[in-house]
């Protein structure tokens, strides 16, 4: 499928709304989810049913001219299959009737683009870490989601309920003013409606194209560098030499005795039990409830504080500099790790990049992340050779300039900047230029040679990747990514 493309001076844009739907609504919100999850299991089942068709009779020495034909899974092909199934199948012949087909393509969908990641990631077109094959969700686990793309989706002139396909009008907590102001003005088009489930509330998110407005910065020729830390949240740093600090919250800290209060009444409470199918107690459902509702609140405060943050940065400076961290190292270290997920680096650095990009038409520049920042000296341009985690003060050898370790990698950071817009700074002089870092990807010579290190038969298999013949058609790139499973 391709990616919509929004017209020139238009932009795709998200409007997301908390809902308030009464019991029926909300037992219909429900079975629609139910239904794309139950759709998508049934992809992946009818799918992976040729590959160990196809395994079993290789066991019994089958010719490969013989064996069974592989089952695409393109979007088209699972529609035609499904709707050609769900008459007879019982898992949906009693009921499919009663929710939207929006929410059985909801489901297929999702799984066609598994399908499509697992078979990129196998034939190492496809960036970030290796994936697996595509899996059943679980009716006890699976995030209730459903996606309407046709049908009648838009928000009500009241600005206080939305109406969807088979679902109707459903009252919103919030007014739909931004929304509707622009749909009237004719300055927005709906494109699709996401409902979802999350931290205890039914939200509803509205795809919609939206005329490019862009708002102007308070400082564009001001470069800033953003160093981010654990115990202090973001040092920034310009380019005129003022420097800010912004102290982290700590939220989850915060709420830590108040979670373990909660914890230790939910464990004095009868819990369910999946290996003998003991259902939980009243009791314990509703001591769960009030501790998830404690987690629920740790992380809208957090949502909060960093769209405050992220949103003065991209507001204020016409470049905005960052380091590309590697978060998923740094969660690792099972001492900082609770800390860090609690900060967001990564969700600083998302925010970030669609702000500055969307709404203010700013530069956001991502250093690589082996720039010695606290290594390099902001005086003088002299890089240590060590410099410990836990030495929080830097003091040049060279020069004698003594600063905080963070203040320190905030200026080289902005200078950095500064030399990429009129080409004077000091960390500039020491011939590194500022670049965006090179994404991890199956183009990086370290992931083929981890690839073809070893051989092996097992299922996810270390075995050398065959070399296989490209051909336009998407069935036979579906056979080539198949025959590595």
């Amino acid at each position: 499928m391709k990616k919509f493309q929004p017209r020139p001076g238009f932009v795709v844009q998200a409007f997301r709304f908390a809902l308030d739907p009464n019991a029926s609504q909300e037992a219909a919100l429900r079975s629609h989810c139910g239904a794309a999850r139950a759709a998508y299991n049934w992809a992946v089942g009818w799918v992976t049913a040729s590959w160990w068709q196809r395994r079993a009779e290789e066991t019994y020495g089958v010719g490969e001219a013989e064996l069974t034909d592989w089952r695409p899974w393109s979007l088209p092909s699972l529609r035609k299959a499904f709707n050609a199934a769900k008459h007879t199948d019982p898992r949906f012949a009693a009921w499919w009737e009663d929710n939207s087909k929006e929410a059985y393509n909801t489901g297929l969908s999702n799984a066609a683009a598994a399908f499509d990641n697992y078979a990129k990631s196998k034939n190492g077109k496809r960036r970030g870490k290796r994936m697996g094959a595509p899996r059943f969700k679980s009716k006890r686990r699976a995030r209730l989601a459903c996606r309407f793309t046709t049908g009648t989706i838009r928000v009500d002139a009241d600005a206080r309920h939305v109406t969807l396909p088979r679902l109707g009008a459903l009252r919103t907590h919030e007014p739909t003013s931004s929304l509707l102001a622009r749909v009237q003005a004719d300055t927005a088009r709906i494109l699709s409606a996401t409902v979802r489930h999350e931290r205890g509330r039914w939200f509803v998110s509205f795809q919609a194209e939206v005329e490019r407005d862009l708002q102007r910065v308070a400082r564009p020729d001001v470069a800033v560098g953003i160093d981010l830390g654990v115990k202090t949240l973001a040092v920034m740093a310009d380019s005129t030499g003022e420097i800010r600090t912004v102290p982290n919250p700590g939220h989850y800290d915060a709420a830590r005795k108040q979670l373990r209060r909660a914890s230790r009444t939910v464990s004095r409470r009868q819990g369910p039990d999946r290996r003998t199918g003991r259902k939980p107690s009243r009791r314990w459902e509703k001591a769960n409830a009030a501790r998830n509702k404690v987690h629920h609140r740790v992380a809208n405060l957090r949502e909060d504080a960093l769209h405050k943050l992220t949103s003065m940065v991209a507001a204020e400076y016409g470049t905005v500099v960052v380091e590309d961290l590697n978060v998923a190292g740094m969660l690792r270290n099972r001492r900082l790790a609770r800390r860090i997920a609690d900060a967001g680096f990564g969700e600083i650095r998302r925010q970030l990049h669609y702000k500055t990009r969307q709404r203010h038409a700013t530069r956001l520049v991502v250093v690589d992340r082996w720039y010695p920042s606290s290594k390099t000296c902001s005086g003088c341009g002299a890089v240590k050779a060590k410099l410990p985690l836990h030495v929080r003060t830097y003091a040049c050898d060279a020069c004698g300039l003594v600063i905080d370790r963070d203040d320190n990698a905030a200026r080289n950071l902005a200078a950095l900047a500064a030399t990429a817009v009129s080409g004077t700074g000091v960390a500039g002089d020491q011939d590194t230029a500022p670049a965006v870092s090179k994404p991890r990807g199956a183009d990086q010579k370290t992931r083929t040679t981890r690839t073809r290190r070893k051989t092996g038969t097992g299922r996810a298999g270390g075995a050398t990747l065959p070399q296989q013949r490209q051909t336009e058609t998407r069935d036979r790139t579906q056979t080539e990514a198949l025959t590595l499973w």
